[in-house]
């Protein structure tokens, strides 16, 4: 429990600095709203993710990997959406879901979620569960 309360915080934390770093992605409520997310991107990342690669490994093999940045990048709108939608938060990436899907979206995905691994991995290097 201890270290699925640690791992909210992180992703928590490291999302409010992606909102910061990267203007592309917005944040726009409240600290309780901001963990709300982090457990939705963690249950998203836990259950949904390594399904899907999973059922893409073959594309992801053909490409050395690059693919996964793909997949990242929309896994993250995926959390944009369901949070939008379902939870009333207004968390968007590239303008999506607000303005719907395009090029400029998808490509701040992948940039957020490359941004976003690593202020996760700097954050985990200070703080351990």
């Amino acid at each position: 429990m201890r270290g699925f309360v640690i791992n909210v915080a992180v992703t928590a934390i490291a999302f409010f600095v992606l909102t910061k770093l990267y203007s592309q992605i917005k944040f726009d409520g409240t600290v309780v709203q901001l963990v709300l997310l982090a457990v939705v991107f963690g249950l998203v990342n836990a259950v949904i993710k390594p399904v899907i690669k999973l059922l893409s490994f073959p594309i992801t093999a053909m490409t050395l990997g690059l693919f996964a940045l793909v997949i990242n990048g929309a896994l993250l709108l995926f959390v944009a959406w369901l949070s939008d939608d379902f939870l009333k938060i207004n968390f968007t990436v590239g303008g999506f879901p607000h303005s719907g899907l395009s090029v400029d979206a998808f490509v701040a995905a992948i940039v957020g979620s490359i941004v976003l691994s690593v202020i996760s991995a700097v954050i985990g290097l200070v703080v351990h569960d």
